[in-house]
């Protein structure tokens, strides 16, 4: 049956008419698109379409295959009422097909919901209002004025069910103890007292209809919505004895079940109780985040410092930091010089010296000297508040692996609740014809065992973990997609510059040829590079003021772009560049040749000195590796990984640098514009591959990539386009986090793998009769928690 749906797309990226033409016509030739219009003015697609043939999201990916963007609005709720993975499923459900919603994922575990919508189609308060019709409720996390609401929620949740466990415990002990001591002639007159139908019956009620009544509740909604869940299984199962008993009272029979109703419920309750604490430590990381932040600010206003919360600073206020205290906001050091201590954010355990320009990061620590900063970002934009949000969005996210969880979980309980009925009527009918009592304890232990909360659980609570230890290692994953992907890695690119190495030339050596002092030839090529914004020249200068060279600028400067600078100091004409330069302007350089490919062997790049036309000096400058990228690249290779290094250098020097670091896979002389290419080629070889950059010209290619590595020291666009960003310049961060990928996927498969085995076993074993309703009840609810602890055994994780 066709199921046609009309939906509007805001598209950005259209500069003409043309533009809103070329997309109207290949949005119609899709299989399943009966219509599209596209308003170049409204900047906007309106589209009409067979939703059984063809989704919203392939329309999407055709726009963006043109060249457009859809601009999609993002908000992020807390969802509360939510009893299984079922619960989840349905949600997702029911709002997607809602027009103007794009996508939606609904984290149980997480208990939030992350929703990609048109807000020129339906609004935050109508999601909201769908949300409270399926039967639960829908918070805005970026509106919550309290920031510990979610720490609130839960504890609210935990001291309701807390209270539910102790009046059920309360009231189903009399009945447990009445069924032990049954075996006890001895106390034999009290079992009977306790035994008492109508004495279990007043016991058993408040237990079924006040601790019970949230598995109730839960079921009707479920079922007014045209699905089920874990409620309508306990609430099935647990009736089933209540009222079987209520039946038997009336008609004086002795088979009672009072007892199983409600030690099930106190069981299902704790289970319950122990699942919400247990999800309470899966958001830890988050919670220590936050406890990161400075609550105050001093600020200095009209000459005066002056303390305020740290929500009142604004862009521009100098900050005051003396030493022992944290740093309240981002900024740039305007006097001053200290040590800070930024391992909460970067887990480098080492201070790092700060001086005037540098940049300083709210929620680190001030270790030793005083000093004023100017707030450059504040709120939302500050580095914690984005690490935050990143974690956030990571732990709500879906992996890939849980589409299966939800597969199954979606035709679970109906296919329970049938095997439940089947099993009933083959006792009856079948195996032990007329027993009623066996018939029902059965069905009734089949619906219990089979809860699919573990199965629901087994891969938000993991992924939750993962991404929050990561955090706290200064691995910053931005969705679970990306923690499942990096842990199937066969490839890895490495760029060069400020990756492998340190990004910033250094002069390494001088080298006179005509008996100049080292010194004055030092001087002179400060001099004469001083005007000069090449990073080469940038390193000699640099060199020169750490020895205190005073510099003062040429008599003429000329850059010949590619080449090097023409000066004129004290009336000497002096060349500063390369080979080329010299032999442009016809200066003998053929007996030095050997000299300069010796130290370009070694990763050197060389510039030749020419005074008044007569080869002067050598200056060598280098790019020095980091400290840690030989042992990265040698761990990296361990995990079986195929290690690259892509460069813009020469051939020569890329072989040197990779020599270094134990590297023989290399990309030299690549244009920025064609990394994403050479990225490309490798995916064609049936490789996964993960690129690793921190500039601006990585940016394409590590959105190529399976997976794109940041070096959190590098570019905002870097780790913007990126999949995962490492807060530290060290590449065995990245050995880290493909480490932490496969320990969180093992922990992933240990979870569905027990959560499968468990039902898979437990089903057949009630319905043979083998298993009672209580201890269905207490492995339903150790099943839960066993995941769930299981999952935090991510938390001893160590790179």
């Amino acid at each position: 049956m066709p199921d046609i749906k009309t939906d509007t797309l805001k598209i950005g990226g259209m500069s003409c008419v043309a533009c809103s033409n070329r997309i109207e016509k290949g949005i119609s030739k899709l299989q399943g698109v009966e219509k599209a219009v596209v308003n170049f003015a409204a900047e906007k697609a309106t589209i009409t379409y067979d939703n059984s043939k063809i989704k919203l999201k392939d329309i999407q990916d055709k726009v963006e295959s043109l060249g457009f963007q859809i601009i999609k609005d993002k908000v992020d709720y807390k969802i509360s009422g939510m009893s299984c993975v079922a619960c989840a499923n349905r949600i997702e459900r029911g709002l997607k097909k809602a027009p103007g919603i794009y996508d939606v994922s609904v984290n149980f575990a997480a208990e939030k919901a992350t929703i990609e919508f048109n807000s020129s189609d339906i609004t935050q308060s109508k999601i909201q209002e769908m949300v409270s019709k399926m039967g639960f409720e829908a918070h805005n996390l970026e509106d919550e004025a309290d920031t510990d609401r979610e720490t609130k929620a839960r504890k609210n949740e935990i001291s309701s069910q807390r209270f539910r466990l102790i009046l059920s415990s309360v009231l189903s002990f009399p009945m447990l103890l009445a069924m032990v001591l049954h075996f006890f002639k001895a106390a034999e007159n009290i079992s009977h007292i306790l035994m008492n139908p109508y004495l279990q019956l007043i016991l058993a009620t408040p237990v079924q209809f006040i601790a019970g009544w949230q598995f109730y509740k839960g079921a009707f909604i479920a079922l007014k919505n045209g699905s089920s869940n874990m409620d309508v299984l306990v609430a099935l199962g647990t009736s089933a004895a209540y009222f079987y008993s209520i039946y038997n009272v009336l008609t004086g029979s002795p088979d009672l079940y009072f007892e199983t109703s409600a030690i099930l419920i106190t069981l299902i309750i704790l289970g319950k109780l122990l699942e919400a604490t247990a999800k309470g430590r899966t958001s830890e990381a988050i919670k220590a985040l936050m406890g990161l932040k400075a609550k105050t600010a001093r600020v200095v206003r009209d000459g005066k410092e002056i303390d305020i919360p740290t929500e009142q600073v604004i862009l521009g206020d100098i900050i005051v930091v003396r030493p022992g205290e944290k740093i309240p906001v981002d900024g740039i050091i305007v006097e001053g010089t200290s040590t800070v201590d930024e391992s909460m954010l970067t887990g480098e355990s080492l201070p790092v010296d700060k001086k005037l320009n540098d940049e300083v990061v709210g929620a680190t620590i001030n270790k030793l000297g005083t000093f004023k900063f100017r707030a450059t970002k504040v709120g939302k934009d500050t580095a914690l508040a984005q690490i935050v949000r990143i974690v956030e969005e990571a732990q709500g996210s879906k992996a890939p692996i849980q589409r299966f969880a939800d597969i199954v979980s979606g035709y679970f309980v109906p296919t329970v609740v049938a095997i439940a009925v089947l099993t009933f009527a083959a006792w009856y009918f079948m195996f032990d014809p007329g027993n009623f009592s066996r018939a029902l304890v059965n069905f009734t232990a089949v619906l219990v065992i089979a809860c699919p909360c573990a199965l629901g659980l087994a891969t938000p609570t993991s992924i939750m973990v993962g991404t929050g230890k990561g955090a706290e290692h200064g691995i910053l994953i931005k969705g679970a997609e990306h923690l499942e992907n990096a842990h199937r890695l066969t490839a890895i690119v490495l760029d060069k510059t400020g990756t492998i190495t340190k990004g910033e030339p250094d002069l390494t050596d001088i080298i006179s040829l005509d008996n100049t002092p080292d010194i004055e030839l030092l001087k002179l090529a400060v001099q004469a590079e001083k005007n000069s914004e090449h990073p080469l020249a940038q390193a000699i200068v640099k060199y020169g003021e750490a020895q205190g060279i005073a510099i003062s600028d040429p008599d003429a400067f000329k850059a010949i772009p590619g080449h090097g600078v023409e000066v004129v100091i004290n009336n000497r004409k002096i060349y500063m560049g390369t080979r080329k330069l010299m032999r442009d302007h016809s200066i003998e350089i053929s007996g030095i040749i050997a000299k300069i490919e010796a130290m370009e062997e070694q990763g050197k790049t060389v510039m030749l000195m020419a005074i008044d036309n007569q080869i002067a000096g050598l200056f060598a400058v280098a790019d020095t590796v980091k400290e840690n990228s030989a042992a990265a690249v040698k761990e990296l290779k361990e995990l079986g990984l195929e290690v690259w290094m892509i460069t813009g250098d020469n051939e020569r020097t890329a072989r040197a640098i990779a020599g270094q670091v134990g590297i023989t896979n290399i990309m030299a002389e690549v244009l920025p514009e064609n990394k994403a290419e050479k990225v490309i080629a490798l995916k064609k070889e049936n490789k996964v591959v993960a690129m690793v950059g921190d500039g601006i010209n990585d940016a394409p290619a590590l959105a190529t990539a399976d997976v794109g590595f940041a070096i959190g020291t590098g570019t905002d666009v870097a780790i913007e386009a990126a999949d995962i960003t490492l807060m530290r310049g060290d590449l065995r961060g990245i050995v880290a986090a493909i480490k932490l990928s496969k320990a969180t996927m093992r922990n992933i498969k240990q979870n569905l793998f027990w959560a499968l085995i468990f039902n898979s076993l437990g089903i057949p074993i009630a319905a043979a009769g083998y298993l009672s309703p209580v201890l269905a009840g207490g492995a339903m609810a150790f099943s839960s928690v066993s995941v769930v602890t299981n999952a935090l055994r991510l938390k001893n994780f160590k790179p």
